[in-house]
């Protein structure tokens, strides 16, 4: 989420800064909310449903067979178009889902007449076999690759539409079966992400590219206008007419009492007319239009302001002038940032030549020893960010909090030594890619990272700093392998730690979700092993030996976990969540 992951890039500490507007249009009674990004979604087919602020679009505008419950939390699945939780198998292996029956999709050109027609279990079907159609550039395909009996064999024989795959089958117009290879207890988490989303296969026909910045779906919203700056949306007036149930979403009041959402509870989503949404990646300028009153209406809160609105960092609470004006949320955020280097990378990473191989080792750890998580922190996260060895998130059950903290600890003498040791100079050292998106954040943090490395001796020249205007160029260039070192941030697609090994896996690497395109055998052996069982012991000990591996290879400079710290303005009412919740929450959000 994906996201799916859902990506955010590692200058971006701040959660979407989102926002509502009640204030209606003069002369109409137009109820619209407003809500903001710190970066920008390049395209919106659910085939690029990889990055959080894509993913977001296109679960509104699209439907997916499930999502999560709005304010359960630990987080749970509930069916979406999907009208009950799948029938599965003894074996574990086969998934038969039912749909809701009188879904459409929405009135557009694409079809005769331009009316909308009903939403069909082929629909699912066609939507997830076009990941696998090698004319089509999917970077969901890792989701369901060598899961699915038979798909991946149609794919390679061609990707026939009128073929029918063995595991993924239409049994009639509302029910969808799906057979797996072998057991994948994630499996149903991955079809609440964007990268599941239904589409027409008319709309493919129609405009093929074009989805990038069109959306032809049955979600809540319709797409009404799409730039780089702004997304308008509007509520899809045929959205199924489900009531919402609070208390089956997992409503407390001692929790949610504060929000203002009660008197929504039995009436259908969404409770607002329009929903526009502005890319700002600039935290100063999204601020700025936060505290005027008279634009976006819900922010996370920048560095240079925490001093200024928090009364505390532990816990983290509000000056009382700014608890009168906003609402809080806060919390560690379901996902972590981290560096990792390109290992497929002869400069850097794994080659043949066991000298080269045990000096590039050298490289990469001295770079890991020479950063400096806790300044880091501090600089960029106003302290409140939590950093930990490794890529298994403190607040996932998996997390070991006896793991050393070697891996994170800033020993620059020790970096000096393994580059010495390892015979590299600063006349032989290799000149290494750092990528980065365009903004002053970015820049900062590239500042930085350079310092940390010219202390130990790495100097700057050997740095090549390349900027990429938006979060869609810089992926592009992750999963083209353009970069040495790529900073990196992972929102979890589910609360499980497989989510984050994944991503380490070797058939994953690029154009695949592994941009590290970190290759053990014994790694993956052990993914392998772990990705069929049901969460247990064992299993955990299993990721716990892999994410002790990527410490020992020195795959990146891992890891830290953001404070979520979201504010909103009191007439808004609803509970942002853009984690694994992700773009769900938004049919669900009203204005005073």
């Amino acid at each position: 989420m994906k996201l799916r992951p859902v990506v955010v890039v590692t200058v971006s500490f701040l959660l979407a800064a989102v926002a509502a507007c009640s204030r209606p249009d003069a002369g109409n009674d137009v109820k619209r909310y407003r809500h903001s990004d710190d970066g920008v979604p390049t395209n919106i087919d659910p085939l690029q449903a990889a990055t959080v602020y894509s993913n977001q679009i296109v679960v509104s505008v699209y439907d997916t067979l499930y999502r999560y419950k709005y304010l359960a939390r630990p987080y749970e699945l509930v069916p979406n178009l999907a009208a009950a939780m799948p029938e599965i198998s003894e074996d574990g292996l086969t998934y038969t889902i039912a749909l809701k029956p009188g879904v459409r999709f929405i009135d557009d050109d694409a079809f005769p007449d331009g009316k909308g027609r009903a939403v069909t279990a082929h629909d699912v079907v066609y939507s997830l076999k076009r990941h696998f159609d090698p004319e089509q550039v999917s970077q969901g395909r890792w989701l369901w690759d060598r899961k699915i009996e038979g798909l991946n064999a149609w794919m390679d024989a061609g990707a026939d539409p009128d073929a029918a795959v063995p595991g993924l089958l239409a049994v009639d117009d509302l029910t969808v079966q799906v057979r797996l290879v072998k057991p994948f207890p994630q499996f149903v988490n991955t079809l609440a992400q964007g990268f599941s989303a239904v589409v027409p296969h008319e709309a493919v026909t129609a405009y093929g590219e074009g989805l990038g910045t069109r959306a032809v779906g049955s979600g809540p919203w319709k797409l009404e206008r799409y730039s780089r700056e702004q997304v308008r949306l509007v509520r899809n007036p045929d959205f199924r007419k489900e009531p919402l149930d609070l208390a089956y979403e997992g409503y407390e009041a001692a929790l949610h009492g504060h929000l203002g959402i009660n008197h929504l509870d039995g009436k259908p989503s969404p409770f607002v007319d329009e929903l526009w949404i502005d890319f700002i990646q600039e935290s100063a300028a999204r601020w700025a239009s936060f505290t005027s009153g008279r634009e976006i209406q819900m922010s996370g809160l920048p560095v240079e302001q925490t001093d200024i609105v928090l009364a505390s960092k532990d816990p983290v609470t509000l000056k009382p002038e700014f608890a009168e004006r906003y609402h809080l949320d806060t919390g560690p955020e379901a996902g972590l940032v981290f560096s990792v280097f390109n290992m497929a990378d002869p400069e850097i990473g794994i080659v043949d030549d066991p000298q080269r191989n045990a000096m590039n080792r050298e490289l990469r750890c001295a770079m890991r020893d020479a950063f400096d998580w806790a300044q880091r922190n501090e600089r960029f996260y106003s302290g409140l960010g939590e950093v930990f060895p490794g890529v298994i998130p403190p607040l996932l059950a998996e997390f070991d909090a006896s793991l050393s903290r070697d891996s994170v600890t800033h020993n620059p003498e020790r970096a000096r030594a393994r580059l010495a040791e390892a015979g590299w100079t600063a006349d032989n050292l290799p000149t290494l890619d750092y990528g980065l998106v365009a903004s002053v954040l970015g820049r900062e943090m590239a500042e930085e990272f350079t310092g940390y490395m010219s202390a130990v001796g790495i100097p700057p020249e050997k740095i090549n700093v390349e900027s990429y205007a938006t979060f869609g160029d810089y992926n592009r260039a992750l999963r083209t392998s353009e970069l040495q070192i790529m900073g990196y941030g992972w929102g979890l697609d589910y609360p499980d730690a497989e989510n984050v090994l994944q991503l380490f896996y070797g058939p994953n690497a690029a154009p695949g979700s592994n941009a590290s395109n970190y290759r053990n055998p014994e790694y993956d052996a052990l993914y392998e092993q772990s990705a069929v069982m049901l969460p247990s012991q064992k299993r955990s000990e299993i990721y716990q030996q892999m994410n002790q591996m990527l410490i020992d290879d020195c795959v990146g400079i891992l890891s830290l976990s953001r404070q979520r710290v979201a504010l909103w303005h009191k007439e808004v009412l609803g509970l942002p969540d853009r984690q694994i919740l992700g773009g769900f929450w938004l049919r669900f959000v009203d204005v005073k």
